[in-house]
C-alpha cells in the first residue's frame, strides 16, 4: 500500500484528491518530446542490457549537452595552462 502521507496537504493535514492516475513510464513516453529528448528502452536480454537495468533500478538516463571543454582550462597571467593532477 502507497505511503499515505503523499496523500495529505502537510499545512492543513487535509486529504488531497487524487487527478490522474499515471504510471511513470507513461508519463515518460507521453511527455519526453516537450523537453527536447529522445526516449529509448532498453531490454534486460542482454549482458549490457540486464547490467544497466539492474544499476539502475529499472530506470536510468543519460543526460547530454553540449559543452566546451576548455572553459574549465585554468589560464595563469601568462596564459600557461594549468592541469588538474587527477
Amino acid at each position: 500500500m502507497a505511503d499515505q502521507s503523499n496523500f495529505q496537504d502537510a499545512g492543513t493535514a487535509g486529504e488531497l484528491e487524487v487527478q490522474d492516475k499515471t504510471t511513470l513510464l507513461e508519463l515518460f513516453a507521453n511527455e519526453y518530446k516537450k523537453f527536447g529528448c529522445t526516449l529509448e528502452f532498453v531490454t534486460n536480454k542482454s549482458q549490457e542490457g540486464s547490467q544497466f537495468c539492474r544499476g539502475f533500478g529499472g530506470i536510468g538516463g543519460i543526460l547530454r549537452y553540449q559543452l566546451d571543454i576548455r572553459s574549465f582550462d585554468e589560464l595563469s597571467d601568462d596564459g600557461e595552462v594549468y592541469e588538474d593532477s587527477d
